[in-house]
This record gives structure tokens, C-alpha cells and sequence, in this order.
């Protein structure tokens, strides 16, 4: 290392922990040639889907294997993935290897991964890590754009009266023109969002902890004001990291105080979302539609009521799944490696605070 705490005079050596297609792998080599990379295919897990990182579970190494994986991950100034999605895993490469200078995680949430590994404080100082973040925006912002009109569009009714193949009188549906839209979190996934909805006639109000503007957004607040705006809104998206600041954000108080028939959409983190107060408020009429693609526990258990809740959608958290994420995380890693020979800050480095 020089005197920048990220750049590398030469070279970097980075070890692909996570399992990568050899396109990708010679996209990054080509993109970025200073990049060393150590990577042995037969050593990590075969996929089962795209951008399926855990990869088999099935998989298991010999113990030739597994010496070998570790050698290649002691070895390198930076991994590609986090060893087996496993936090024990990571903790064991960041002792071990006293070079380590750097590690992304897969996924946008890649913080929580960096926490369950119980890290000292000396070796977070010395270790950066980067998330996937913005990989997923535009995909979880469809989603959250599907969520908002299956709500205004009551999709539930129309679920039931095709059910019962009843032609019942029309009746006004409502419109995401002219409506207003809480957006909790302007990050890739909420500022795509905003844009597309700004488009569509909506307004959008943005909430975010610094309340600074952003573009897309007539109005935002902090946190701390979010009550000031709930009476006001139509719809609220949640596209928040979970953190112990954002826990059980969405209580019984926010939905007691939004005006009845609101819809909820939620592509950031289940924890958000205090889900029995969802659940009253579903029942109660203070929610109209809830679109989900995340929980508190993930399976969602098969005897929680979502489930079967006819004004919930539950989506098993894939709405970020695309077949291009693979490369779009490959081409992240390659800028975020040109940006560390560069001796520049990488982008998306996870807060080692409060992980997100």
C-alpha cells in the first residue's frame, strides 16, 4: 500500500471467493488489466440460478479443496464475494490474511454479512468493505412501480370478481397521476424511482436522514419529520437498508396516522416494517394494499398471515433478480478496483456503524 489508504502502486491481486461465470471474470480482467485476478471455478459452488452467489447447497469441497480455496483467499489484496456467503467465513480470511485490503459483498445489503462477522475495530479500519448497491435500483424500482399501481388499481378487487366471474357496475379507479408518494430512502432504488413517478404525474415526497433535495422529489425530510407528512400521502415506499435505526419504522403510529386505503410497498428490508402493526392495519382499512418483497423472516414461515391476506402480494424476495445483474456487478467491481489504483474512494463502502 502507499500513502493513500487505497491505492496500490502495480497491482492488485483479488481472489473470486463467490461463484462467477468466466465471461465476467475475463470482462474484469480486460476492463482493468493492474487486476490480478486468482480464480479457480472448480472450487466454488455451481449456480443454480442467475446471480445465484450462495450458490448449490449441496456443494461440498474435499479438504484438498477447501485448503486450496483458503490459500487463494490468504493470498489476495481483495475478494470478489464474501467466502460462501458465511460470516464466520469472512472473519476467518480477515485474520488470516494480514494483506486484505478490501471485500465486496454480492449484495446491495452487504453490510449485514460485514456485522454478523463480529470484526475488531482494528480490522474494519483496516479493511474496506463495498457493497452491490444501485446494481438493483432500476429493478427494485419496477417493482415498487408495479406495487403502486396494482394498489391504485385495486388489483385485490379485480382478483375477486374474476374469481367469482362477476361483471359488477364500473367504478372510478384510482390513479398514480395526482397522487402522492412517500419515498423512504434516496438511494438508487428510491431516486429511480422518484424520477419515474415524477413522470407518471405523481408527487413524490422523499425522506431520507440528511432531508437534503434530490432530484424527482417536490419535498424532503428527515426522519425525525416524518409525521409532519404522513396525513398527506397516498402511498408509501420503502426502500431502506435494515439497520437499528430503521427497525419497526413502520409502526402502529405511522399507519394510525396516514390516511385510510394507503398502499405500502416495500423492496428494502423486511425489518422495517413492524409486521403485526401491518397486519392491523390491513385489517383495519388504514392500509388497502400491501406489495411485498421482503420480511422480517426470510422464508416468510409458512403460518404467517400474508400469506393468505387478500390485499397483500408477497413476492419471495426476487424482484431485484435479473439476468444482467451478474455483469452489472462485475462491471461495479472493475470501476470500484480502477477507483483503488487510482488511490480514489470506491463507491458504495458500507458504513461500519451501523452496517448498511
Amino acid at each position: 500500500m502507499t500513502t493513500s489508504p487505497y491505492q496500490h502502486d502495480d497491482a492488485l491481486t483479488v481472489a473470486i471467493a463467490a461463484p462467477a461465470k468466466p465471461e465476467h471474470v475475463q470482462l474484469m480482467q480486460e476492463a482493468q488489466p493492474r487486476v490480478r485476478f486468482l480464480y479457480e471455478p472448480d472450487l466454488l459452488p455451481p449456480m443454480r440460478f442467475p446471480a445465484d452467489f450462495s450458490g448449490d447447497p449441496e456443494f461440498r469441497r474435499s479438504d484438498a479443496d477447501q485448503a486450496r480455496y483458503e490459500e487463494l483467499l490468504d493470498t489476495a489484496d481483495a475478494l470478489y464475494g464474501v467466502p460462501d456467503v458465511d460470516p464466520a467465513a469472512l472473519a476467518r480470511v480477515v485474520r488470516a490474511n494480514p494483506a486484505l485490503c478490501w471485500v465486496h459483498t454480492m449484495a446491495a445489503g452487504g453490510g449485514g454479512l460485514v456485522k454478523a462477522a463480529q470484526l475488531s475495530q482494528e480490522d474494519l479500519s483496516r479493511v474496506t468493505f463495498t457493497t452491490s448497491a444501485g446494481v438493483h435500483g432500476s429493478a427494485l424500482a419496477e417493482f415498487a412501480l408495479f406495487g403502486l399501481l396494482a394498489g391504485a388499481k385495486e388489483l385485490p378487487r379485480l382478483r375477486a370478481l374474476q374469481q367469482r366471474r362477476e361483471w359488477p357496475g364500473r367504478w372510478p379507479m384510482g390513479q398514480l397521476a395526482d397522487s402522492t408518494v412517500l419515498v423512504l430512502g434516496l438511494g438508487g432504488i428510491g431516486s429511480s424511482l422518484a424520477a419515474s413517478l415524477t413522470a407518471l404525474g405523481a408527487e413524490v415526497i422523499g425522506c431520507s436522514r440528511s432531508g437534503r433535495p434530490v432530484d424527482g422529489a417536490s419535498e424532503v425530510v428527515s426522519t425525525d419529520q416524518l409525521g409532519s407528512v404522513l396525513p398527506r400521502v397516498d402511498a408509501i415506499v420503502s426502500t431502506l437498508p435494515g439497520t437499528d435505526a430503521t427497525e419497526g419504522l413502520l409502526d402502529a403510529e405511522v399507519f394510525a396516522a396516514v390516511r385510510p386505503g394507503i398502499t405500502v410497498v416495500n423492496v428494502g428490508r423486511g425489518t422495517v416494517i413492524d409486521e403485526n402493526a401491518l397486519l392491523e392495519a390491513l385489517d383495519s382499512g388504514a392500509v388497502g394494499f400491501a406489495a411485498l418483497d421482503v420480511f422480517e423472516v426470510e422464508p416468510l414461515p409458512a403460518e404467517s398471515p400474508l400469506w393468505n391476506h387478500p390485499k397483500v402480494l408477497v413476492s419471495p424476495h426476487t424482484a431485484a433478480l435479473t439476468v444482467t445483474e451478474e455483469r452489472r456487478i462485475a462491471e461495479l467491481f472493475v470501476r470500484n478496483a480502477s477507483r483503488i489504483l487510482a488511490g480514489e474512494t470506491p463507491a458504495n463502502i458500507v458504513d461500519t456503524h451501523e452496517f448498511y
